[in-house]
């Protein structure tokens, strides 16, 4: 069993029950202007996520600056650590080039990238990603090119889907109710709801959790998160790094 760090302080459970996420049945601090969508496409991404794993970069201050393009002078934006959930802040690397690293930023709109400085990270890599996909209602955890786990999900119904994308886990939260409605974990994603900016007092942010309804796996259910199994959910708290890839497919 892995060792993970799971944030269970008042702030993150009053956030989780009052819906920080985009999640429940439908029947970050950040300064600075809009991110930049540009770069390296999401695909070259993958492909070199299934050759050597992916890099993560943790913060190692209280905040760090975002620039536009690497090099630049003045900040873009700045973001905090911990992050609006209490966790560490964490980015998925998605280029290096000398003294910067372009990451995959947890703001709007979803796939946003900007440049921070090496120097103000500690780097980690792993070689776990999760793939998602809505048409068949399944996931699967893969280690490289190896099928380590697969179950079924349960994603956002027509008027709040879940969004395709590339995003990864930036926080993992155990809910005070392990029978509750976020069942016994909860994964903070990088991404947001594409039709909720709110959502009961929170952003609208994206989560993979748990369930005490299995029943409603392998339908279209929520207000865009994933739900899966109380079973898998606690394999993934137990195996998968704060950092993992997610890859929602179209």
């Amino acid at each position: 069993m892995r060792h993970v760090k799971i944030y269970t302080g008042v702030l993150l459970a009053a956030g989780l029950v009052a819906g920080a996420a985009a999640c429940g049945s439908s029947s970050g601090g950040t300064s600075g202007p809009g991110p930049s969508r540009t770069g390296r496409p999401a695909a070259a991404a993958e492909q070199q996520q299934r050759r050597g794993g992916a890099a993560i970069a943790t913060v190692r201050g209280r905040r760090i600056s975002v620039h536009r393009r690497k090099g630049d002078g003045a900040a873009w934006m700045t973001l905090f650590s911990p992050n609006e959930m209490g966790a560490t802040r964490v980015f998925l690397v998605e280029a290096e080039d000398g003294d910067w690293l372009k990451v995959l930023l947890p703001v709007r709109p979803n796939g946003s990238t900007g440049w921070v400085k090496a120097s103000d990270v500690k780097l980690t890599s792993t070689t776990h990603r999760v793939e998602i996909d809505p048409k068949t209602f399944t996931f699967t955890v893969f280690d490289g090119e190896k099928v380590l786990r697969t179950g079924k999900v349960a994603v956002g119904e027509g008027g709040t889907p879940t969004p395709a994308g590339r995003f990864y886990f930036t926080e993992l939260l155990r809910p005070p109710n392990p029978d509750g409605a976020y069942g016994a974990y909860a994964f903070g994603l990088s991404g947001f709801s594409p039709t909720l900016r709110t959502f009961a007092g929170g952003p609208g942010q994206l989560a993979v959790h748990g369930t005490n309804q299995a029943s409603t796996l392998g339908g279209k259910v929520s207000h865009g998160c994933v739900r899966v199994s109380n079973d898998d959910i606690t394999w993934m708290a137990e195996n998968l790094a704060i950092g993992t890839p997610v890859v929602i497919k179209e």
